[in-house]
């Protein structure tokens, strides 16, 4: 199917033409979502914002154009801002209310379980100290493979906006990553050493240790 008849599809509200448009894009949004919320739970939630919104505006899709997977990216940008905006002001409440009560950790039971969020978490650890707009123009050029149109299409920003915020998010990633990787081989060094068996404070080594030792006659 085209494009441009796929378009006139969606925005005469037709539903087997937007149950497609879910088929192809549902991944590619989730995939985005959790790249910029870090959370496979809220991903969830964009993916479904995202398409419920897209029902709702579907008339707002011009008739003519490419596909619209730059659209509903767009959207998902959205809804992911409104999301993390709406964590910050929950974490804001809940660092203002009295430190609840010491529960039990079930952390380590539930590991393997979240082994990808970790995964996630990682990622997000870089990318939340670039700011918003570098941090979404990089999930759609380099992620979701968008070219600068597409992208500028997707965020309603000039060509131009696109092209400094992704070098200025590369250059920036580049160096996060950079402290982050030399940060990690220390630490692991570090660990490395103190595992390793070693001589404490006044211990004793070599023919010195030998001497020290009580004789047996000496020890009876």
């Amino acid at each position: 199917m085209e494009d441009n008849e796929v378009r006139e599809r969606i925005r005469a509200g037709d539903r087997e033409a937007f149950g497609d448009l879910y088929d192809r894009y549902a991944r590619t949004v989730h995939q985005h979502a959790a790249r910029l919320t870090g959370d496979l739970s809220a991903a969830e939630d964009v993916m479904s914002e995202t398409f419920l919104a897209a029902w709702r505006t579907r008339e707002q899709v011009r008739a003519e154009g490419g596909p619209l997977g730059p659209w509903l990216l767009g959207i998902a940008t959205n809804k992911a801002r409104n999301h993390r905006r709406g964590v910050g002001r929950r974490l804001a409440f809940l660092a203002r209310q009295p430190k609840p009560e010491e529960t039990a950790d079930f952390a380590e039971a539930s590991a393997e379980r979240l082994d990808h969020q970790r995964e996630l978490a990682a990622v997000r650890a870089v990318l939340d100290r670039l700011r918003g707009p570098e941090r979404e123009v990089l999930a759609l050029c380099v992620w979701a493979g968008l070219d600068y149109a597409q992208t500028a299409d997707a965020l309603g920003v000039p060509v131009g906006t696109v092209r400094s915020r992704l070098s200025r998010a590369r250059k920036r990633l580049r160096a996060l990553t950079g402290e982050r990787l030399a940060r990690e081989e220390r630490e692991e060094r570090e660990e490395r050493e103190a595992r390793e068996p070693g001589r404490g404070r006044g211990e004793v080594g070599g023919r010195a240790a030998i001497v020290a030792l009580p004789s047996e006659r000496g020890s009876r």
